[in-house]
């Protein structure tokens, strides 16, 4: 009988612990570089400095840690919205070249671990 018990608290200490594991696989790092220089995002942004657009450490430390992070970045590179560039002008965001949802969340993953 206490062992029976003690199996039930075990596996329920190890689903709990399951349950906390982030449910994305660890980022690509060399396909959401790929991606981002495929799309010529390194026009516009680097990883550690501002050029036309923000800085790639700049726009994580927007989003990092926020529920919706991932999904705002997602939507940021497959829309085409008015952003606003490091010299005070606005121009239309050029939209990502990809509809696999696989590579956008491995890109917007990879960008908000800068």
């Amino acid at each position: 009988m206490k062992l029976t018990s003690l199996s039930i608290v075990l596996s329920s200490v190890a689903i709990t612990f399951a349950a906390l594991v982030p449910a994305h696989a660890a980022v690509d790092e060399d396909a959401a570089k790929a991606l981002f220089k495929k799309n010529d995002c390194t026009k516009c942004h680097a990883v550690d400095k501002s050029k036309k657009g923000p800085s790639l450490k700049k726009i994580a430390e927007k989003y990092k840690g926020k529920a919706d992070g991932q999904e705002k970045a997602i939507k940021n590179m497959t829309s085409t919205p008015k952003v606003k560039l490091e010299d005070g002008t606005e121009e239309e965001h050029k939209m990502i070249n990809t509809k696999d949802q696989k590579e956008l969340k491995n890109l917007a993953d990879w960008i908000l671990s800068q």
